[in-house]
């Protein structure tokens, strides 16, 4: 069944690589994703052991980043080499986590040749996949190179549990070559062992992504203030991860607000850093001057676009109220926590399927979700008029994601314990 995949695969790939050589998301990086490396691609491998952590996504390696830490205390002298499929995660790993790791890569393709050139390359001890990156080819050279192989925030939605049975009844099960499946909730761990992963391989050790939400004012924030233009004392919405369709509605709201408030300032974050310019035509079509976090604001405009990657949870830190797109539109939800672990009041809307586990975590505990524009007009005048509601809502949000962390931590204690003797030998 293995060598169906296999044949599948190299029958495929001829079709599928002008599309990803072409889109915007992956068309950069192709002998990496062969398997092929440049001279000085990689570090100088030292005495310690390699673990290689790959996160599909800029917000898949944000994920994994608060594991970095934990596993060095416990690796000592470990090499974190991180590997992404798209180029703004490439960018997140090279600029904003480069400090925290010793190397980055694309993925290969889920090739047989590929995979195994990657892992000739690397020879990592251990290999770890975020969320539901289940790549058999990957999975497979990594365990016949002598790698653990593990899985962290491990989700299977009910949705996909029939395709995911069919898919391994034609192709081999890879769950079965998984060393640990570290899982975010025990119904996601029941769907694993329903999958065929064997039970004693599979911990509900919660989601990394909760241990990077609480942290507090930096330096960094009076630049990123500035740069917005957000004047000093002013209250500032900030509208995170919007989608198209929501930023029209989003816009509407505040030029309502802004005949009480007209100090209010609003930053919006498209979900796609690509649609920045359409989001300030918007603006402007909408009567409002506008301007680009890109350009430092010169124009001090009413409605700041944040169009760059990686600043999203620093600009949080600046906001008196925020709203989390994707929730207006079917889009499923963006992360309601980032904002509530900046200690901020979090409204939302009500498409949050992918998101139902942090709206019941956030419900009563600083999260308001409202079902339209007109109520999340109703929601924000509410808040604006009563400061101390605002503070109280947001110390409650705080409060919630502090409870909910320590993940990361968990989960590198449990990769430790695939090693007999506490430590991982380097190869």
């Amino acid at each position: 069944m293995r060598l169906l995949y296999i044949l599948a695969t190299y029958l495929l790939f001829p079709l599928l690589l002008p599309v990803l050589c072409v889109h915007r998301k992956t068309r950069h990086g192709l002998w990496q994703r062969l398997g092929f490396y440049a001279p000085g691609a990689l570090p100088v491998r030292g005495d310690g052991p390699v673990v290689w952590l790959h996160g599909a996504s800029a917000g898949d390696l944000l994920a994994l980043s608060p594991m970095f830490a934990p596993l060095r205390a416990r690796f000592p002298g470990c090499q974190l080499i991180l590997s992404t499929m798209t180029d703004s995660g490439h960018a997140m790993a090279t600029g904003r986590l480069a400090k925290d790791i010793d190397g980055v890569i694309y993925v290969p393709y889920d090739l047989w040749g590929a995979t195994r050139r990657a892992m000739k390359a690397l020879r990592p001890d251990i290999l770890v996949l975020e969320y539901t990156e289940i790549w058999p080819n990957l999975i497979r050279a990594a365990k016949r190179g002598g790698a653990r192989v593990v899985m962290t925030n491990g989700r299977f939605s009910p949705a996909n549990v029939g395709r995911y049975r069919a898919l391994f009844g034609l192709i081999g099960n890879p769950l079965k070559d998984l060393d640990l499946m570290l899982m975010r909730h025990e119904d996601e761990a029941e769907r694993a062992r329903s999958l065929g992963a064997r039970p004693d391989w599979v911990m509900v050790t919660g989601n990394t992504k909760f241990d990077s939400l609480a942290s507090g004012p930096a330096p960094e924030d009076v630049t990123l203030r500035e740069v917005l233009g957000l004047p000093v004392g002013a209250p500032v919405w900030i509208a995170g991860s919007t989608h198209e369709g929501e930023e029209e509605a989003l816009l509407g709201v505040y030029r309502r607000l802004l005949a009480k408030w007209p100090e209010l300032r609003l930053v919006i974050a498209p979900r796609y850093v690509d649609r920045a310019a359409r989001v300030a035509t918007l603006a402007r079509d909408a009567g409002l001057s506008v301007g680009l976090r890109s350009k430092g604001n010169p124009e001090r405009g009413q409605v700041v676009v944040l169009d760059t990657i990686g600043e999203l949870s620093r600009a949080y830190r600046l906001g008196t109220v925020v709203f989390v797109g994707g929730s207006f539109t079917k889009r499923g939800g963006q992360n309601i926590l980032e904002p509530a672990g900046q200690g901020k009041p979090v409204l939302f809307g009500p498409h949050m399927d992918n998101f139902r586990d942090s709206v019941t975590v956030l419900s009563g505990h600083g999260g308001i979700q409202v079902a339209d524009a007109e109520e999340l007009h109703a929601r924000l005048a509410e808040l604006l008029e009563d400061p101390r509601r605002i503070d109280e809502l947001g110390a409650r949000a705080l409060e919630t994601v502090g409870r909910i962390s320590g993940a990361s931590e968990r989960n590198a204690e449990a990769m430790l314990s695939l090693f007999p003797h506490g430590r991982a030998e380097p190869r």
